[in-house]
């Protein structure tokens, strides 16, 4: 396996607490504890990987408000291959910082609007090989092994719930969990200022939107991908959404019962059950799909 000795196999953690809250079985697939913090680094590493040594030497580029970003960079250092990512200026401090030790080259961008632009023209200009957060077919096969890990881990799963922006990791899971837990319902949890995938599963297609604010700024994208959509189309059939409360008091919980240090966007999927967004029937996992969050504000969001 191409993320042996790279990517972690996470723990599948079950929550006493939620257990209590919710009233079934409910575990917690701990990705913010891979190298970078968040679910990405199986995507970025595998799509880097299977370049030809040819396209490794053109260096690599993409565009990330973070994770994505930081995985990147993190996945070429190790396989000397040259990184550019293109981010806007108000991307957390912890995830520019992370970028920027893994040695990459940061091209910042004043609205999140421009980073497809700005990275589309270093592609012409550089010649650099693009790999986009989600619309890339290596970036989801990669990010689909954390569906083999829980097809494995919990095989009498009845539902898991993933925090979703581009919906690479959606596709990933979801193409995964079809076809090895068919009775498994598979859900899209989403920013309730961003609904990319509410409007995709009702047009059928993926449909631009003009995302709002939200603490989750790793969910802000504006659309799911065209290759996601295709693994998600006729499979995805929920998508929930959570308030920025919701948010908050999902990182706290995490926090005091279970002592994890979680991103907003990484808690998603537990906020959607606490606020009741989601009610489960059966064994559940619950994505924690990244833990990069400032200091400040998780000092925040916890007290």
């Amino acid at each position: 396996m191409a993320l042996a000795g790279v990517a972690l196999r996470t723990p599948l953690v079950e929550s006493p607490a939620l257990n209590r809250l919710i009233g079934v079985p409910v575990w917690l697939k701990c990705e913010h504890l891979q190298p970078v913090g968040a679910f990405k680094l199986r995507g970025a590493y595998t799509a880097i990987s299977r370049l030809s040594e040819t396209d490794r030497a053109r260096g690599v580029v993409t565009h990330s408000s973070g994770n994505h970003g930081l995985a990147l960079a993190y996945a070429a250092k190790r396989l000397g291959v040259a990184a550019v990512v293109v981010m806007p200026e108000d991307a957390p401090r912890v995830k520019i910082n992370g970028v920027r030790e893994q040695g990459a080259e940061i091209v910042f961008v004043s609205d999140r609007r421009q980073r497809e632009p700005v990275f589309e023209g270093l592609v012409r200009e550089r010649g650099m090989v693009p790999i986009p957060p989600f619309e890339h077919a290596d970036v989801v096969a990669g990010q689909g092994t954390c569906g083999l890990e829980i097809a494995e881990q919990c095989p009498d799963l009845r539902a898991v719930l993933v925090p979703t922006g581009g919906g690479g990791l959606l596709a990933g899971i979801t193409t995964v969990i079809a076809d090895l837990i068919p009775t498994a319902s598979i859900v899209g949890v989403e920013p309730s200022n961003v609904r990319k995938l509410s409007a995709a599963l009702a047009a059928g297609r993926s449909e631009r939107i003009d995302p709002g604010p939200s603490l989750a700024d790793g969910l802000l994208t504006p659309s799911i991908g065209a290759i996601a959509f295709a693994a998600i189309d006729g499979r995805v059939r929920e998508a929930v959404q959570v308030e920025d409360a919701d948010l908050k008091s999902a990182v706290r919980f995490l926090f005091e019962n279970a002592g994890l240090r979680v991103e907003p966007s990484g808690a998603a999927s537990v906020a959607a059950l606490l606020a009741r967004r989601y009610v489960p029937t059966g064994p559940t996992v619950a994505i924690l799909s990244g833990g990069n969050v400032d200091p400040d504000l998780f000092q925040r969001l916890v007290s």
